[in-house]
Parts: C-alpha cells; structure tokens; sequence
C-alpha cells in the first residue's frame, strides 16, 4: 500500500474502541443473563417439562426479549457508524419500550392478583414483587424517555439506554436456577446482584474516561436509591395491605 494512503486511513480512538466493546460486551452479557434466568420457563422449556404459558405470557416474553435485541442491534450499528440504519431502529425500539412497561406492569400485577385471589402461602411475595416492579418500570421507563430527550447528545443517550436496560435484570436475577439467598432474603439477594451489576458498568465506564460522566452519576443514584427503597418500602405492611387491596 502507498505510505501516503495510510496516513488517510481514519482510525479508531482508544476511547471509541471501548466504547464498542463495553456497550456490545454489556448487550451480550444481559441477554445471556435473561436467557439463564428464563432458559427453563421459557426459552428451553420444551426441554425442561415445564408449564404451559398463556398467549399473554407470551407475548410479555418476546416483547421484553425484542428490547434486549435491539439493545444489542443498536450498540452493534453504532460500533459500525451506521447512525442512519441506529436512528431508523430507534423509532422500533420506542413502541417495544412503550410494550415494556405496559406488560412488565400489567403481568406483575396478574400475578399478585391471581395469588391474592387464591390466598395462597406466595401472595404477600406477589405483592411485594409488585411493588418493586412498579418503581422497575417507571425508571425504565424514565431513563429512556432521557435517553430520547438527549438522543443528540450520544455520551448521555447511551448511558441512559445501559440504565434502562439494567431495570430488566432483577427479574432474571430471580430465576437464575441457583440458591441465592446466601443467609439473606431472596429480595436482597437480587438487589445487591443488581446492585453490583450496575455499579460495575459505571465503575468501568468512570476507570476509563477518568470521571464519572453525569449520566452514570446521576442516573446510578437514582437507580440504586429508587429500587433499594422500593424494597424498603415493599415489605412494609402499609405496601402489603395497599397492594393487596389494590390487586383485590
């Protein structure tokens, strides 16, 4: 090749090449995690045996997985710069979240009310996982209505996505099929899985660029806060009785 040539090759900055590995490694790493979590319930149960779900499941089932892949799609057209095809998705990806939150919501909320119903020993857990997956949604739900508001602002609008994707990971944290209670609830256990994921992301994230961006600042404290003390706040018998009669 021409010595000269190379010199017009563009090439890729240090901080652009762990940008793409980070946001592609973090995309891969919560589908592999939902489908460990879901692998017997749902993905592999014609393998396992297990119960039969209704078209509602479903549906709840392909439309939280569709964000996960377009979370993946999105990180792998932005590390090949092709922001057009990024943006054209995007429009696709705001209807998924809109089906997020409904069904995230509105599933959580059958459950709670199905146990209710049959006053059966897992009710009160229903309504406490209903607690915490109301606040789940509504950050979700808030960092991508950010991540849009900031969507010409690429450093903001990626690490408001990350976030938001992050809402999703108690849920498969709680079907990993492994005993994780380690001498504590099975809630806390989950929170501090959940914890630790995201305070990784922010961790790598703050280690490479040499400060912790805003988005991440911010955005991980109201992430931490919120759902710690949506906890908090869901095993209170002031929750447990209002859900429970929210549900009735």
């Amino acid at each position: 090749m021409n010595p000269v040539l190379l010199d017009t090759v563009p090439s890729v900055s240090p901080r652009l090449g762990f940008d793409r590995r980070f946001y592609l490694g973090a995309s891969v790493a919560a589908i592999a995690l939902v489908f460990w979590g879901f692998a017997q319930s749902y993905y592999l149960k014609l393998f396992f045996g297990t119960p039969e779900l209704s078209p509602r499941l479903h549906f709840h089932g392909a439309v939280m997985s569709s964000w996960l892949i377009i979370f993946f799609v999105q990180a792998f057209l932005i590390s090949s710069r092709r922001v057009a095809a990024h943006r054209r998705l995007g429009m696709v990806g705001l209807l998924v979240a809109v089906l997020v939150v409904i069904l995230g919501t509105t599933t959580t909320f059958n459950a709670a009310a199905r146990e209710v119903g049959l006053h059966s020993a897992e009710a009160e857990a229903r309504v406490t996982v209903l607690g915490l997956e109301i606040v789940q949604m509504a950050l979700f739900a808030g960092f991508v209505a950010l991540a849009i508001a900031v969507r010409r602002r690429p450093d903001f609008h990626k690490r408001y996505m990350l976030l938001a994707t992050a809402c999703l990971l108690p849920s498969a944290f709680s079907r990993i099929p492994f005993n994780l209670t380690f001498m504590v609830s099975i809630f806390v256990s989950i929170l501090i899985l959940t914890n630790l994921s995201v305070i990784a992301c922010i961790a790598a994230d703050s280690y490479r660029y040499r400060r912790l961006h805003p988005a991440f600042g911010w955005g991980g404290l109201a992430f931490l806060a919120s759902l710690n003390l949506a906890y908090v706040g869901a095993i209170t018998s002031v929750w447990l009785k209002f859900g429970t009669r929210l549900v009735s």
